[in-house]
């Protein structure tokens, strides 16, 4: 096993650096047109720490997630459209807001199917795992700490927030390469996310050589505002009692304020050398962190529990079938929003970039509206699940 998280950190960047190498091989470029390279930078990770070549946890992971997040979420943001992206405004919140619903429903659901071989306080761990799935780790806490929520029952709802949740977005990875079939299925209007599409992506006509003063710029202001951001959202007060508002919701928060700023300013020309390239190198190098804490034997620990999990996402997503269907939304609209829930803003702009390759900022965006919506429905939620345990 690798310990020294320099030693991991080498690891994970030379298998992600491997996989895309092997994308450019014309023997791999059947394997790569129905299986994403990025779905691999997640898988070969998990499998990875299920053999034991890397750790579960590692200060590695800690420092990845920590900065290669906001490093990201700047360069993307810095290079976005915002008047482009804010036409697709009320379609990508009502998806987002269909995938919230379907979590507050689908816990209380798969209670009251798998309730009574559960014990009697499973209610109160399902609550804070409905709060991680609105609203990412800040809203679990959150909940828990609201309902009390006693810690021996956190152990199987970490497996299935982990498994399922990871799980559910590898599928959505994979699926990515079907989406006309699945937007046929849809019955999707792609009018307006294909011009959008169309607009962000006219800059690739426009790009020059990247030369080392270039790449200065980039790699300096994505660590030193990353850097700054999460400097000051440490230090910004936490909100709420349980808290709501983290230090990390802060960073988040500032850090998409400040690249959303920057893009009306000159600093957006850096896109004419590749800066949102840097962004999703940065988002994906941080993926393999995220695969390599979702430790595949897990799966075996919590079978009653993952039960669950797997129900419930299943209503979460029928739910968003069904919307969509009705909205005609794009299959893009589908993941995006599945991922701001489930996942919150570390994979929603992943399973975005992937979907689309220049609409990243879109699930960077629902994915900070999960955060501020997200402490109220996982409440009902959790009101929810203490009325069917106690039928």
């Amino acid at each position: 096993m690798l310990t020294d998280p320099t030693d991991v950190f080498i690891y994970l960047a030379g298998l992600l650096g491997g996989v895309f190498w092997l994308t450019g091989l014309k023997r791999f470029q059947p394997l790569f047109k129905v299986t994403p390279a990025v779905i691999y930078a997640y898988f070969l990770p998990a499998l990875s720490t299920s053999l034991g070549i890397t750790p579960q946890s590692s200060a590695a992971y800690d420092w990845m997630v920590r900065y290669l997040l906001p490093v990201s979420l700047l360069l993307l943001m810095v290079t976005v459209d915002l008047r482009a992206i804010v036409r697709l405004g009320g379609k990508a919140l009502l998806m987002m807001l269909a995938g919230s619903l379907g979590i507050i429903i689908g816990g209380p659901i798969a209670l009251a199917l798998l309730g009574p071989f559960l014990p009697n306080d499973t209610w109160m761990g399902l609550a804070a795992l409905g709060g991680s799935w609105i609203g990412g780790a800040p809203n679990m806490v959150a909940i828990k700490e609201s309902v009390g929520t006693p810690d021996s029952l956190m152990g199987p709802i970490i497996v299935v927030d982990t498994v399922v949740a990871y799980g559910w977005m590898g599928v959505l990875l994979f699926l990515s390469s079907m989406q006309p079939k699945l937007d046929a299925w849809l019955r999707a209007d792609t009018r307006e996310l294909d011009a959008l599409d169309g607009r962000l992506t006219e800059v690739e006509g426009k790009r020059r050589p990247m030369e080392v003063r270039d790449m200065a710029m980039i790699l300096g202001l994505g660590f030193a505002a990353a850097a700054a951001c999460v400097w000051l959202g440490d230090r910004l007060p936490a909100l709420g009692d349980p808290t709501i508002i983290s230090h990390t919701t802060w960073t988040v928060v500032l850090v998409t304020t400040l690249g959303l700023a920057l893009s009306f300013t000159p600093v957006r020309q850096l896109e004419q050398v590749g800066a949102s390239r840097a962004g999703y190198l940065a988002l994906y190098l941080m993926l393999t962190a995220i695969g390599a804490q979702a430790d595949l034997k897990m799966v075996v620990e919590a079978p009653l529990y993952l039960a669950v999990g797997v129900i419930w996402l299943a209503i979460h997503i029928a739910v968003l079938l069904v919307v969509a269907r009705l909205l005609r939304a794009p299959s893009f609209f589908v993941a995006t929003g599945s991922m701001a829930n489930v996942g919150g803003v570390v994979s929603a702009p992943i399973v975005a970039s992937v979907y689309r390759a220049s609409l990243a900022p879109v699930g960077v965006l629902m994915g900070v509206s999960g955060y501020l919506i997200g402490i109220y429905g996982a409440l009902v939620c959790a009101w929810l699940l203490s009325l069917v345990a106690g039928l």
